[in-house]
């Protein structure tokens, strides 16, 4: 299976990093901005990755430079899926790949956002095939989500089942 795994850098990318051990076996490629921190971790894991254009906080620019990266990227790797925690580089991958690609989304909701929604939630979730929640409170905010619990802390949780379509799941 060929997953692109896309987030921004800090704690989106390591909640998204935490996912690596469900997806290592397959063809991944990684989206992300250039910092300290992600290419420390893609040089230990040696992942391929595409650098992202930030900031992406009210930046046009860089939501249509992220669009046009997402559609180059989206074409030439043709993912099965793509997996993502945000934040605004997710939004160009999650919403193409699923209106132009017709590919499987996932968006893992963040950790920190127990009492409201993340604004890149609010924007992709209605694009994603699987809502992935880490807290039940979450659930009011995706009523379809899915509760996995922590991903920082309970990576060893996380497995891989035979259907493909079950990508994460919680262990016992």
């Amino acid at each position: 299976m060929r997953v692109l795994m896309v987030s921004s850098n800090g704690g989106h990318f390591w909640q998204l990093a935490s996912a690596w051990e469900c997806v290592r076996q397959d063809d991944v490629r990684l989206v992300s901005f250039k910092t300290p921190d992600v290419e420390s971790w893609v040089a230990a894991h040696g992942v391929p990755i595409d650098w992202g254009y930030h900031p992406t906080n009210r930046n046009l620019r860089n939501l249509f430079r992220n669009a046009l990266l997402a559609r180059r990227i989206l074409k030439e790797f043709s993912p099965d899926l793509i997996i993502t925690t945000g934040a605004g580089i997710a939004v160009p991958f999650i919403i193409l790949g699923k209106l132009l690609f017709r590919t499987q989304t996932m968006f893992i909701e963040v950790f920190d956002r127990v009492t409201s929604p993340t604004l890149t939630g609010r924007m992709v979730a209605p694009f994603s095939d699987w809502v992935v929640l880490q807290w039940e409170e979450q659930r009011k905010f995706y009523p379809k989500g899915v509760v996995l619990g922590g991903l920082l802390w309970s990576s060893s949780r996380l497995e891989r089942t035979e259907d493909p379509s079950t990508v994460l799941s919680t262990g016992s």
